[in-house]
């Protein structure tokens, strides 16, 4: 998405694919770029979607709960582990393991240790019990709730920063996260945010948000990465949405879309959400 001058005006202008063609749509600013453009810019790119790529991940979400009632119960077991498995490898994959999947595979249906350093098994432990955990939440998000899932995932590797918001400054290549001091006054807006818009957005449009804006807070001295993509998960657990694992294969796209802007992150999420979404379950 753009902002465009043409002579004295302001335009907002967003071109999205649908099927086999490109749609591109603007919308008048006026003379000046107004202060609320932000708020502005997520409403014009909620229009554009909302023509066709809402429908097609709401398509995506009837298939997937047809096919999911008519799995027996011990079938729906099975696909809930294998999903863990995945997530659990993939996740901690991006932030550096060296476990294998099939080692992932290992460690969390037969609970066989593999000659790997005790940490990264501890961790793939402690994300495949708390995945379950997440999308079986009834609660609403809360600070609360994700320093509570940080420190289950860290307590026994990470113990000095398991369930805390950092007090030191990060960055992280280019970026510089915001000062330690408004972490919590952040994370307090970013709770707000979240009960704000949780019954107004698509769901597929509040998980990409609420990871990509959690990541630009970089709450945590550790573990934001993982924290965060298990954010996804529980937003769209919630909504009964078919899960998206982030792949470690497709790491370096997931890291430039995140170094983009919050609306060019939406797009690539959705782009990911459509491409495999006939393939979830």
């Amino acid at each position: 998405m753009d902002t465009l001058k043409r002579g004295k005006y302001y335009y907002l202008g967003s071109s999205f694919r649908t099927k086999n063609r490109v749609i591109y749509r603007e919308k008048y600013l006026g003379k000046k770029i107004p202060v609320n453009i932000k708020v502005l810019r997520e409403e014009f790119l909620r229009e554009c979607l909302s023509v066709e790529i809402f429908k097609r991940l709401d398509a995506i979400k009837e298939k997937y709960s047809k096919e999911w009632q008519k799995l027996p119960q011990s079938i729906k077991k099975e696909r809930l582990i294998d999903l863990s498995i995945n997530m659990t490898y993939n996740t901690n994959a991006i932030e550096g393991s060296k476990i294998t999947l099939e080692e992932t595979e290992e460690i969390v249906r037969r609970k066989i240790s593999p000659n790997r350093p005790i940490d990264d098994v501890l961790e793939s432990i402690n994300h495949s019990k708390l995945f379950f955990r997440i999308i079986d939440a009834k609660e609403e998000i809360s600070i609360k709730s994700i320093l509570n899932w940080h420190k289950e995932l860290f307590f026994e590797t990470k113990s000095d920063i398991a369930g805390s918001f950092r007090e030191y400054s990060v960055k992280i290549c280019d970026y510089r996260a915001p000062d330690w001091q408004d972490v919590k006054k952040l994370m307090d807006e970013y709770i707000k945010w979240y009960m704000d818009n949780k019954d107004k957005i698509h769901p597929v449009e509040l998980a990409a948000r609420m990871h990509y804006r959690f990541e630009k807070i970089h709450p945590f001295g550790d573990g934001n990465g993982r924290i965060g993509r298990l954010i996804i998960i529980y937003v769209l657990a919630r909504a009964k949405y078919p899960l998206l694992i982030i792949k470690y294969k497709k790491r370096k796209s997931y890291y430039h879309a995140l170094e983009q802007s919050e609306e060019k992150f939406l797009q690539y999420i959705i782009r990911r959400y459509v491409k495999i979404g006939a393939r979830l379950i």
